[in-house]
């Protein structure tokens, strides 16, 4: 096999890999009024439901002083502000969301629960395939948690 023959066919195949990398389907996610499902493993996922001593995965809970149909909704627009994310199921008190980056187009899932009870919103943020992700999901919900940690904009007075 010459060497052109030879770069071309590694070609194929690394372009086959990234290919069917890309394909993977839903991860763990939860169904709505349910607990979210917890982190594999690997370093790729984030949880305010992981215990505080697993610092690979554990973020805080994001208090909310409003009402949780006010913080559902500042949830969503603080999700939405990210880039290449959709909103997949939305429910009360429970969002679902899709993460595409932008180079692979490898698929991130988003869960965000607004518990009413307790006043925070918990959340969860994982690769769907592979074993690292370079911190891109922990990125991700810090500034998530940051636009939720904002004060909400005052109501607009009417003339």
């Amino acid at each position: 096999m010459s060497a052109p023959e030879s770069r071309a066919r590694r070609a194929v195949v690394a372009f086959a890999l990234v290919a069917t990398a890309c394909t993977g389907t839903r991860g763990a996610v939860t169904t709505p009024g349910q607990p979210l499902a917890p982190c594999p493993g690997t370093p790729n996922c984030v949880s305010t439901e992981a215990p505080t001593s697993d610092t690979q995965h554990a973020m805080p809970p994001v208090p909310f002083p409003d009402a949780p149909a006010a913080a559902q909704a500042r949830a969503k627009a603080a999700l939405l502000a990210e880039p290449r994310t959709a909103i997949t199921l939305e429910a009360p008190g429970y969002l679902r969301a899709e993460a595409t980056s932008l180079l692979f187009r490898f698929v991130d899932d988003v869960e965000i629960v607004v518990d009413s009870t307790a006043r925070v919103i918990r959340f969860r943020s994982a690769s769907r395939i592979g074993k690292g992700d370079m911190g891109v999901n922990r990125k991700r919900m810090e500034r998530v948690g940051a636009r939720l940690a904002m004060p909400a904009p005052p109501p607009a007075k009417l003339p």
